[in-house]
This record gives C-alpha cells, sequence and structure tokens, in this order.
C-alpha cells in the first residue's frame, strides 16, 4: 500500500477482501506487529440463513441474474452476494464458500438437446424400467443394454501434474484412427449374474444394421434363454437387417430407451470407465496395438461383477426390486 498498490489488487493477490487488508494496515501503523497477532479466524460475514438463501439464488441460474449463460464464476457469485446481501468479498473468499459452506465443486457443463423431455424420463426411470424388470423376472428373462461407441487413436486426456511450464505432450499416430466396438451388460433372472459381451469390427469401420446383427448373433451365442434387450433409437437399431433378425428370434423382445437420454444405459457407463478411467492419456503405436488392448481391458471388465453393477447404479437404474 505504501509503494501505491491498488488495494483491490493486494486484495485479488491476498485472496482476503479489502477490509481485511484496511485492518492489517491499521494494527501496522499502530506498531503491531503482525507476524505474532493471534488470528483466531475471522467469523462468517454471511449467517447459515443467509448462506441457504445464497444457494437458492444460485440455483436459479446465472442467467436468471441477468448474464448470458449459466456459468457461475467466483466473480459473478461475488456480485450476487454484493447486490443480495450489501457484503464484498474477494474471489477467494467466495470460492471458500461455495466449496466450505455450500458444498459445491467445480465441474464440466454437460451437453445436453433441448428435444429431451425430462418429465418422461423421469417416468420410464420410476415406473416403465421397473415393469420391464417385473415382466422379465416373470418370463425367466435375461435383461441386455446394448450400445456402440469408438475407441479413438487419439487417447482420451486427462489432467496430470507436470512442472510448471513444460506441457506434457502426448504425440498420437492418426487423430481420425478407430475401432468401433458394440457391448451389452447382461443381467440374468433373478438378477443373480452379470456379464459384458463385446464385438469389434475391423480398424476404421463404423456399424451398421448388417454388424449390428452379428453382434447380436453373439448375444444370442452366449445367452440361450429369452432376454429383454433395451437400446436407444439409432437408426441402425432400427434397419431392416435387424428387423430381420428379431422377426426370427421371437424369444427376444425389444424396449426402447426414452429419446436423448444416453445417460440411462449403464453401457455408456462402461465405455466411461474403460476411457477415463482405463486408458487416459494411453498413445497406442499401432491400431492393433489398441485393438489389443482394448480387448484387454474388456476381458478384464467381464471378470467384475462389482464394475458392472456399479455401471447400473450410475446409470439411476435398479434391477433388484422388491
Amino acid at each position: 500500500m505504501q509503494q501505491k498498490e491498488k488495494v483491490s489488487t493486494i486484495a485479488h493477490m491476498l485472496g482476503v477482501s479489502r477490509q481485511s487488508i484496511y485492518h492489517w494496515r491499521k494494527i501496522y501503523q499502530s506498531g503491531g506487529n503482525l507476524k505474532t497477532v493471534p488470528h483466531p479466524g475471522r467469523p462468517p460475514t454471511l449467517s447459515d440463513d443467509q448462506i441457504d438463501t445464497l444457494g437458492e439464488l444460485l440455483m436459479q441460474g446465472a442467467t436468471a441474474h441477468g448474464w448470458q449463460n449459466d456459468l457461475w464464476t467466483a466473480k459473478r457469485v461475488a456480485e450476487v452476494i454484493r447486490k443480495h446481501f450489501f457484503v464484498e468479498f474477494s474471489t477467494g473468499n467466495v470460492r471458500r464458500i461455495l466449496k466450505d459452506r455450500l458444498g459445491w465443486t467445480v465441474q464440466r457443463p454437460v451437453q445436453q438437446e433441448k428435444k429431451r423431455d425430462d418429465s418422461k424420463i423421469k417416468q420410464w426411470k420410476e415406473e416403465v424400467f421397473p415393469q420391464i424388470v417385473r415382466d422379465a423376472r416373470a418370463e425367466g428373462a435375461y435383461i441386455v443394454f446394448v450400445d456402440e461407441a469408438g475407441f479413438m487413436a487419439s487417447p482420451t486426456r486427462r489432467l496430470t501434474f507436470a512442472p510448471r511450464g513444460k506441457t506434457p505432450v502426448v504425440k498420437v499416430i492418426d487423430p481420425h484412427g478407430r475401432i468401433s466396438a458394440a457391448g451389452a451388460i447382461t443381467v440374468s433372472p433373478q438378477n443373480r449374474r452379470l456379464n459384458f459381451i463385446y464385438y469389434l469390427l475391423p480398424n476404421n469401420i463404423n456399424f451398421r444394421g448388417d454388424t449390428i446383427t452379428l453382434f447380436l448373433k453373439e448375444i444370442v451365442r452366449h445367452i440361450h434363454s429369452p432376454m429383454t434387450l433395451l437400446w436407444d433409437g439409432f437408426s441402425i437399431h432400427l434397419s431392416e437387417p435387424v428387423n430381420e433378425f428379431l422377426d426370427q428370434h421371437p424369444e427376444i423382445s425389444v424396449e426402447p430407451f426414452p429419446e436423448y437420454a444416453h445417460e440411462l444405459n449403464p453401457v455408456d457407463k462402461a465405455w466411461l470407465y474403460v476411457k477415463y478411467d482405463r486408458l487416459p492419456n494411453y498413445p497406442p503405436a499401432t491400431l492393433d496395438e489398441l485393438r489389443n488392448r482394448v480387448i484387454q481391458e474388456f476381458d478384464d471388465l467381464r471378470k467384475k461383477p462389482k464394475v458392472l453393477a456399479w455401471c447400473i447404479e450410475q446409470a439411476g437404474l435398479k434391477t433388484r426390486l422388491p
């Protein structure tokens, strides 16, 4: 302050309020030693009731408070506090309020289709799916969740520690190289066993109706019982080869997921587990190396019923009914 630095800049650098800066200067000017002054901790400026009110205000979204998007930053929250409670906080204090008193964390937004109908999705989870489980149990049928994904030669990137100024580099062989995979999590009648079935296409080939039919044949080869198959309404699932195959297998009944609700499919969680937990920042030297690693991970997944159960739980579905 003696060097004419702005108080707001000093407060920002130290992560404290401007009031603290003025308070410390007063102590210093009165001859006090800041290093030996007891620091019992500054009492919260916002009461618990005010914190509850702040939480309600923030849950309205940033657009409700005049911003063009719903991203909450510490600076925006500080502005909300100033307008509604007439108290000014530094961004550092705001971050502590969000973390310690509201229990908020920094998160990456998830994109959703505007056509998505949350009420129908909620009804499907609470009413339709439990009835599907009851019907399958009554018929002694397996429940089979099916989905497709691509595994890229360009790896899924995750944060990692590194020296300051030395950004880690992951070198890739082909940013567009990929292996298309289809997967199924199967739940046996009475929910006694979980399994994972998969099928891989040749390099750089996408699934079509005929190749999805090959995967359905693989599922039938593993399951010699009636089954209820759940997947989305993607065009290849409604293709002529698939319809012909299903007509030839009346023991297979099909139930679609609600539109724009991929998060309901447990297989989607299995893809996330492999990509983000098992293979992040992994740069294969060749697509064949990637294929071998994916096969290894899928074979290991078959041996991990707890992970498969976690995938179903993360999808918000219950295959165990009273």
